[in-house]
């Protein structure tokens, strides 16, 4: 019979064992990256997807492109992303070229010939909540192609717990294998900023990454060495990552609604709030960030969503994070009443209106959740007789195609001369040129604050924080 003390010593030898192996692993997995051993694959070659799938290419490795469009799948194998983001074509050419960038439709057969793989699928719905349905699809196929030892990474922004409450037990049923044990699960929040995706990535910030464990996190530190320059934060538990994300993004809006608010308190008081803003900003403590017509985009409306969304199960009352959310989401209907004081006498069903940007910011073809949306509401509803939509990069938008009255266009000048009044609502690099002779007769609402006063001498304009 084996004594109690005999079992003990075994259990710990199994776990040195099993343990000498995870250094082994994390001792070839350099080589094994770099020479495609360890392929990384990519579920999602959207606004996150495409700029780590070049991340990595850059750093040598193998990666395989997966997605559900044909569309984009088709476009990847000619070494083409549809996303306008710096890099990424070239990375995808060359990783094309020479047979390091494979791209495939089925998903479970990508989980099966990868050691790493990246699910970057987007979680956000149509009204700004979580939508996990791509993440548990993956999760799925991954599951059923998962082997001893691969490591499973969650990208996206979600609410917290997904990892470990919705991903872990699809991954464990489909494979029939254990966290911890037989894979490793980490999550590696995505920290972006559309238009210089990759430099974020390698040079401007450091890595967070979680495990589901002390292995997870291990390898987790070791793989997401390879592509961050910064370095990684090592977080003690997934649920932390996940939050210290949305964290991120609930700091940004709830600053973003001080800004607005203290630019409608100067607008009433009758001071111009940039000059305000200039003044205190010089002060080291303090940063009031800029007001803005609207807040847009899959992060910075979304994040606080998934706080208070998992405040209401805690019982916890986020008032300044819900305030500041509806005070956002105030700004353009606020704006649309303060442009239109512009106009004299307000006969608004004769008035043709061209709203510059349907970006949600400017440098970006990306509309989701875009304030401008919200402007053409509240424009509709006043029944205004012409809109007309410019943006630089947006080439063409559903949305917009089914109101008879509401055109998309990329002429600028055609945009500027059909106007009685424009509207800014995207801070794209070409509307900061503009001027008095650009602008001619029409009146101007500026909602982002970014063309000077002295550029706009003789006409009827107005500007966020500063009415005339």
């Amino acid at each position: 019979m084996t004594s109690k003390k005999n079992i003990e010593k075994i259990n710990i030898d199994e776990d040195v064992l099993f343990d000498n192996n995870i250094s082994q692993l994390l001792s070839s997995l350099d080589n094994k990256i770099r020479s495609g051993e360890f392929r990384i694959a990519i579920y999602g070659l959207g606004h996150v997807g495409s700029p780590l799938a070049a991340v990595w290419l850059r750093s040598g490795a193998h990666v395989i492109g997966v997605d559900k469009s044909k569309y984009i799948l088709d476009s990847a194998k000619k070494g083409r992303t549809h996303i306008p983001e710096p890099g990424v074509n070239e990375a995808f050419e060359k990783g094309i070229n020479n047979k390091k960038l494979s791209i495939y439709d089925d998903l479970v057969q990508a989980s099966n010939d990868s050691f790493l793989k990246m699910i970057c699928v987007p979680v956000l719905a149509a009204d700004g909540t979580a939508d996990l349905s791509a993440v548990k699809k993956v999760a799925v196929a991954i599951g059923k192609g998962l082997k001893k030892n691969d490591v499973v990474a969650l990208n996206p922004s979600v609410p917290p717990g997904t990892t470990e409450d919705v991903v872990i037990p699809i991954l464990q049923k489909q494979s029939g294998f254990t966290v911890e044990n037989d894979f490793y699960v980490v999550y590696n929040p995505e920290r972006i900023y559309e238009g210089r995706a990759i430099e974020d990535i390698e040079q401007r910030y450091p890595g967070v990454v979680a495990g589901y464990g002390k292995r997870s996190l291990e390898i987790s530190k070791k793989i997401f060495s390879f592509i961050y320059q910064k370095g990684v934060i090592s977080m003690s538990n997934i649920k932390s990552a996940e939050t210290e994300k949305l964290f991120e993004g609930v700091y940004r809006d709830v600053n973003i609604a001080l800004a607005n608010e203290l630019a409608i308190f100067s607008e009433r008081l009758g001071i111009n709030f940039w000059e305000v803003r200039n003044a205190a900003n010089s002060q080291p403590f303090c940063h009031i960030h800029k007001p803005g017509i609207g807040v847009g985009g899959a992060c910075i409306p979304v994040y606080p969503q998934f706080i208070l969304k998992t405040a209401k199960v805690l019982e916890v009352d986020c008032k300044l994070t819900r305030t500041a959310r509806l005070l956002n989401n105030s700004m353009p209907k606020y704006c649309v009443r303060q442009a239109l004081k512009l106009i004299k006498p307000k006969k608004y069903k004769d008035l043709r209106i061209t709203l510059l940007g349907l970006a949600f910011r400017g440098g970006v073809s990306d509309t989701r959740l875009s304030p401008t949306y919200d402007v053409i509401k509240e424009l509709h509803k006043l029944k205004v007789k012409e809109i007309t939509v410019h943006d630089p990069l947006v080439k063409r938008d559903d949305v917009i195609s089914k109101h008879k009255n509401t055109t998309l266009i990329n002429d600028l000048d055609v945009a500027l001369k059909k106007a009685d009044l424009v509207i800014i609502i995207a801070d794209h690099d070409e509307y900061k040129k503009l001027n008095s002779n650009n602008i001619g007769k029409s009146m101007l609402y500026d909602g982002r604050g970014i063309i000077s006063e002295d550029k706009l001498s003789g006409v009827n304009h107005a500007m966020i924080g500063n009415i005339n």
